[in-house]
């Protein structure tokens, strides 16, 4: 596997647990745990949008990474 499609692979994991941060933030009943999931998710988008960065550099300076 090339260092691109693990950081595509890293970065569509990275989503998923967003998604499922955001979901558990929204379900839950204790304020307390509603807060640190809601905080938690907002460390997790800081994370994928370095990702989003670094995949397209990755595709500027490797065309062959370039998603078709």
């Amino acid at each position: 596997m090339t260092i691109a499609a693990s950081v595509k692979q890293c970065l569509s994991s990275i989503k998923g647990i967003e998604a499922q941060l955001s979901s558990l933030a929204l379900n839950s009943v204790d304020e307390g745990a509603k807060d640190v999931f809601h905080q938690t998710m907002l460390t997790i988008v800081d994370v994928k949008k370095d990702l989003q960065k670094r995949v397209l550099e990755l595709e500027r300076l490797e065309p062959q990474y370039k998603s078709s």
